[in-house]
């Protein structure tokens, strides 16, 4: 067996392997080999309803929003050679014509020149990138907005938030072509055919090999000759983003001011007399675990329930705080729970009386990546409506919506929970949910500009973070008079 030493080597010698896969890919019979899979399948039957004229409209509205640039139709089957590699791949930082110098305020565009494995400049888009601008030295961050020109070159724009030195870091997470293959997964394929099929086997091996076995995901992108700016204090006005970090503090720029909550008495007195409802997946649960740790007089009660699943609940009967935690229903994907516990969010939110002293906070995502967009929409409708008729019934309950983040991604975790299912999950939550009285909680900002590595579950610093915005949005009263 020849050993192939090098990335070149592996390179040419999957090609042959890639064309047989691609061109069974190609002439392989869908309808012949797939079983029919039911997005409605459900064991509640108000799920399986009939979509109403208006429902079709905004399912049809939300699955335009995460249309992706498609793959170049007609062309020859394409080899590894072809696809993008980031280290042949540059950035270069845009001068202004006018003036180089940056302030406070201002907009910051970098230009990303993709490239493929031979240093050919790629023709079209589709690549999923993530940009950040940051400084070590301040501890600041702010995650950037990638444009694709579908034609090989990508913008990412940064408002210039904090005066002194910045870096700007561009990544790539997936290929264009590794992102058409796990796009084919999550519609033609849901999870339970991917692994028994062959069809599914075949998409398999085409992903690694378009993420190069692993080696190709969330690989950085190198500057053309440098990737650190000097920011000058403000002359204008700051362009609208969703927060930064400034010496690991996030500073949102909406319209809740954070306060930060360090004392265990600042976040009892926030809390005094007030039962606080999470549900969702782990992401949520962690908020309930950071604050079980930080207040010393909060008293878990065993309930012998499965940790991760719940429910759980600890009280402070000092202060007169109850906290709850519950996962929500199916699916789930990371323990073992007895059918008679499963409880879906709209349920409960249903059960609740609600009120100034009720808080909620929400979080669904992280199981739903694999499922296709039909399926989160639908789930995340039903949540909608239970959040209205709450609202309704008692108006100063407080509702925050966490939103999805980034995750460490290797190439088994990619094919069921990559960043680009994530990313369309986001879009999707932020559209159904605006216009509520409710806050959404960018959580996925919050983890692409801070200098973590990217997680599931976010580390404690980024975490402190999430829960002091929750603060803050719960005592907005307070937070505008100590302002």
């Amino acid at each position: 067996m020849q050993i192939m030493s090098s990335p070149q080597n592996w390179k040419y010698h999957i090609v042959s392997a890639l064309y047989k896969v691609q061109n069974r890919l190609q002439s392989t019979n869908l309808s012949g080999t797939l079983r029919t899979f039911h997005n409605n399948h459900t064991f509640c039957s108000h799920l399986s309803k009939p979509l109403s004229h208006e429902e079709e409209l905004e399912e049809r509205k939300l699955l335009n929003s995460i249309t992706w640039p498609q793959l170049p139709s007609g062309s020859e089957p394409l080899n590894l050679s072809q696809t993008s590699d980031p280290a042949h791949s540059l950035f270069t930082i845009v001068l202004s014509e006018k003036d180089q110098r940056r302030y406070v305020g201002d907009q910051l565009e970098v230009l990303v020149h993709l490239r493929d494995f031979q240093g050919r400049p790629k023709r079209y888009g589709g690549d999923f990138l993530l940009a950040r601008l940051h400084s070590p030295k301040y501890k600041a961050g702010v995650a950037g907005q990638v444009l694709d020109h579908k034609n090989g070159l990508y913008s990412a724009r940064f408002p210039l938030l904090w005066e002194g030195s910045a870096q700007v870091e561009v990544m790539m997470v997936h290929s264009s072509e590794a992102v058409a293959v796990l796009q084919r997964l999550r519609e033609k394929l849901p999870p339970p055919v991917r692994p028994a099929s062959t069809f599914a086997f075949l998409l398999f091996l085409s992903f690694y090999s378009f993420s190069y076995y692993g080696v190709n995901i969330k690989v950085p992108i190198h500057a053309n000759t440098t990737n650190t700016i000097t920011v000058l204090q403000s002359r204008k006005g700051t362009l609208a983003t969703s927060g930064y970090y400034y010496q690991d503090s996030w500073r949102p720029l909406g319209d809740v001011a954070m306060r930060k909550f360090d004392k265990a008495a600042a976040i009892s007195q926030c809390l005094a007399n007030k039962v606080v409802y999470m549900y969702g997946d782990s992401t949520i649960r962690q908020w309930y675990e950071y604050l079980v740790t930080v207040l010393p007089e909060m008293k878990e009660f065993n309930l012998h329930t499965p940790k991760k699943a719940g429910p759980l609940m600890a009280v402070d009967s000092t202060h007169n705080i109850v906290l709850n935690y519950r996962c929500h229903g199916p699916p789930i994907m990371y323990t073992t729970i007895m059918a008679n516990e499963l409880r879906y969010i709209a349920n409960e939110l249903d059960g609740l009386t609600g009120g100034p002293n009720t808080v909620v906070a929400l979080s669904i995502w992280a199981h739903f990546s694999p499922f296709p967009g039909e399926v989160y929409i639908r789930r995340l409708r039903h949540i909608r409506k239970a959040v209205v008729r709450l609202l309704e019934r008692a108006p100063g309950t407080v509702v925050v919506v966490r939103t999805g983040n980034p995750r460490a991604l290797d190439r088994d975790v990619s094919l069921n929970h990559s960043d680009w299912f994530a990313l369309q999950l986001d879009i999707m939550l932020r559209a159904m949910f605006k216009g509520l009285n409710v806050m959404l909680l960018d959580a996925w900002q919050m983890c692409v500009a801070h200098h973590q590595p990217h997680d599931v579950h976010p580390p404690k610093v980024i975490v402190k973070n999430m829960v002091n915005m929750l603060l803050s949005y719960v005592c907005r009263e307070r937070t505008r008079k100590a302002a």
